[in-house]
């Protein structure tokens, strides 16, 4: 499609400044306009470092003499497909050929690029404007040599892959032809952007960049680095939480084949303020370090070492710039104890996070009362490939690569720990097997250094399995209360939500139904522990999802109204007469994705005999709803087909997009149906994948039917969102299936019993 720069309808501002943030303002003529200053002048590029060198017109985009046009993407990649579609947004405003467009994994440049972070489901949407922007800014630039060099108005051409075409004179070039002359081009105040209704490859389904390099066997991801002189290093941990090393005999691991070095070190330092992502429960560990992975397995399981338990203690914490006490208690945890614990916290008085009207006095005259209470176990993430890392530690600085989300937040914690500044450490950013959150957590990577800079050579630290199922950053355990009054009418008057759950408790205050009930109150309270827990896709909204859309399903029976005309009933009265100063999600947006799973899965129309269920959930800005239908396989009920309606703005590549969708969908109901971590003495009682049960292949539902919602909003987010809603569909379509409301994860323990 071919575009021209209109006078402009959205302009982007400029400015010489690298690092201010992005300011938006209206402009006068209605348009957004959007600071991108990180971008540069461009002034002061060179054209090119070598004759054949591609061309670098700004952070984000380098053009090659061949035509070939490099996208760079700033974020961590683990599988949501940020390689291509980013890539995709960059071409959109450059009008590119989009056979012309090549990926390239940003290293961790934060003088170039802003937010280089994977997690919370914002890659795309942070991302947004500043891609825009940089497309933007690279056309324009081209635009302005070509114009040059023609010495005709820029007003006057045209822009359509890859050719910039002034139709009067019949004169054309590439843009790898006008790559030199542009690299030159100062930006000048603002730049246009396009109008959503001229996008041409955003809203396309493009097939993975990266795809070939994956079935093929590329070398992409962190386990596969490899370097000249590289050793292999793994470490042992204590065996249970609560417990650190007390001694090792490291001679006789020193004399076995294979094996350079066997040392206890600490990975972080006790004085030091850890940052948010820090967490790590086995500071003290031993290093074993050889030249083969199957020596070190040998000599890690050879290992005589003692373990002492650890006494409570206080630490500092700097959250997001906020200075906070975390207390970590001593002693030896179990799953048994923590839930009785929750179980004993829920009948207490809970600190109130939020009261709309007078619930106790309605729930104390209300015509029907439901009240019900939710578990839900700790869950090991399982990342297919486990942690890994690469280091290699001179006095010339400091340099590691491997697979982590959040580079920002380690590369402070590496120079600290290391003693060096921290303009030494450069991280390459490989692609990751899997993250889930667990990789924002990447202590890994300073242990990786600290073993590289004692030993003076390069490792690649490698854990086990093992290693990764017992060293903690789980899903917290949680346990949360509904209490729901009705009146003679079998309306919804009263609502009450407390959660609990170790170490944090599960409940977001403002979220549905808050602003739809009259008589609201939400409380929740946390208990402290030494099991280290961490983000898990969709932080506590997994669970929340999960119980909060299980109960409506059951209040809605009680009101004898359809489960979906039920919620939308309550989505009407917060659009029209919301309760409370603010509640944190758009009723017209979270209705419409019920809509449009109602529609699409036939909810109406489905015959009597298919048991279904349905739930909703809003979370990380955007909405989700699926409905599920189930089957009968090897005795036992399944998920057989699922119908799922997203609303998260606008979908920048739809294939990958139904895939991300598709993802959580099964990753839901592996988890709702088999996850479980639990601990006796402190000790992981699962270590692999013998005992923690993961969804098998024929267990997936038949078939995943993926709708999304039209929209203009700019994109809000999708790793996460449609993952929450799906256990809460599972569960309420196995009610209708078996008769039996389900409290408690993981299901198979209660379907085996059925």
């Amino acid at each position: 499609m071919k575009t021209s720069i209109p006078s402009g309808l959205r302009q982007v501002a400029t400015s010489n400044g690298r690092r201010q943030f992005l300011k938006a303002s209206l402009a006068g003529s209605g348009g957004l306009m959007i600071n991108f200053s990180w971008l540069g002048t461009a002034s002061a590029l060179s054209r090119k470092s070598a004759d054949d060198a591609p061309i670098k017109l700004n952070a984000y985009l380098f053009v090659a003499l061949t035509g070939e046009i490099t996208a760079v993407v700033p974020n961590p990649e683990f599988g949501q497909n940020l390689m291509t579609s980013m890539p995709m947004i960059l071409a959109e405003e450059m009008d590119a050929n989009w056979a012309d467009i090549v990926a390239k994994q940003a290293d961790y440049q934060p003088d170039e690029f802003e937010r280089q972070f994977t997690g919370g489901s914002q890659s795309i949407r942070r991302g947004w404007q500043s891609l825009r922007m940089a497309g933007a800014a690279a056309k324009h630039m081209l635009m302005m040599a070509a114009a040059a060099k023609w010495q005709v108005p820029t007003a006057q051409l045209t822009v359509a892959n890859s050719v910039i075409s002034h139709v009067a004179s019949g004169q054309s070039a590439t843009f790898a032809e006008l790559a030199g002359d542009a690299a030159l081009i100062t930006l000048p105040a603002s730049i246009p952007l396009k109008s959503n209704d001229n996008f041409s490859i955003i809203g396309r389904s493009q097939l993975n960049l990266e795809g070939r390099k994956i079935v093929t066997g590329k070398p992409l991801f962190g386990i596969d680095y490899h370097s000249d002189n590289m050793l292999i290093a793994g470490i042992v941990h204590a065996p249970a939480f609560g417990k650190t090393v007390k001694d090792a005999d490291l001679e006789p691991i020193k004399a076995m084949p294979g094996i350079v070095d066997a040392f206890v070190f600490q990975s972080i330092h006790p004085a030091y303020t850890r940052n948010y992502f820090d967490t790590s429960a086995f500071t003290t560990l031993v290093a074993i370090v050889g030249h083969k992975t199957w020596a070190v397995i040998k000599a890690k399981r050879a290992l005589n070492a003692t373990w002492q338990a650890f006494d409570s203690y206080n630490e500092k914490m700097n959250r997001f710039g906020t200075l906070v006490d975390v207390n970590v208690p001593g002693g030896l945890e179990n799953t048994s104890e923590h839930r009785k614990q929750m179980e004993s916290l829920l009948n207490s008085e809970l600190p109130v996070l939020r009261q709309d009207g007078d619930p106790a006095s309605v729930f104390a005259n209300a015509e029907q009362v439901i009240e019900r209470t939710y578990y839900a176990p700790y869950l090991a993430h399982n990342a297919m490939e486990p942690m890994n890392f690469y280091a290699s530690v001179t006095n010339e600085g400091v340099h590691i690569a491997g697979p982590l989300q959040a580079p920002g937040f380690i590369i402070g914690t590496v120079a600290e720990r290391l003693n060096v500044p921290l303009e030494n450490v450069r991280i390459e950013v490989t692609r990751m097997g899997g993250g889930f959150g667990r990789r924002a957590y990447s202590h890994y990577a300073v242990e990786a250094a600290v073993i590289s800079q004692r030993v003076k050579q390069p490792v690649k630290l490698v854990y086990t399995r093992e290693d990764d199922m017992t060293g903690g950053i789980y899903r917290p355990t949680y346990m949360v209360k509904f209490k729901a009054a009705l009146n003679d009418q079998r309306e919804l008057i009263a609502y009450q939500v407390d959660g609990v759950g170790v170490p944090e408790h599960c409940i977001h205050a403002d979220r549905f139904p808050a602003g739809a009930v009259d008589n609201y109150l939400a409380r929740g309270e946390a208990i402290s522990s030494n099991i280290t827990t961490g983000a898990f896709r969709a932080p506590r909204s997994n669970f929340m999802g999960a119980s909060e859309q299980a109960f409506l399903d059951e209040v809605a029976e009680m009101a004898e109204t359809d489960p979906i005309d039920f919620r939308l009933a309550l989505f009407k009265k917060a659009m029209s007469s919301p309760v409370g100063e603010k509640h944190d999600y758009d009723a017209e947006r979270y209705a419409a994705v019920l809509e449009l799973v109602r529609e699409k899965s036939g909810w109406d129309t489905m015959p009597a005999n298919i048991s279904k269920g349905v739930a909703a959930y809003y979370c990380h800005n955007s909405y989700a709803a699926h409905v599920v239908t189930t089957t009968v396989k090897n005795g036992l009920p399944k998920a057989d087909k699922v119908f799922s309606a997203v609303d998260c703005g606008v979908v920048v590549n739809p294939v990958a997009a139904s895939n991300m969708v598709q993802g959580a969908v099964v990753d839901g109901i592996g988890n709702a149906m088999y996850g479980e971590m639990t601990f006796t003495n402190g000790q992981p009682d699962k270590q692999n994948f013998d005992r923690y049960r993961m969804i098998r292949i024929d267990e997936a539902p038949a078939s995943i039917d993926v709708h999304f919602v039209k929209s203009n909003i700019d994109p809000t987010g999708l790793g996460e969102p449609p993952f929450p809603p799906i256990f809460a569909a599972l569960t309420n379509a196995l009610y209708k299936q078996t008769g039996k409301r389900f409290y408690e994860q993981p299901l198979i323990k209660q379907l085996e019993q059925s």
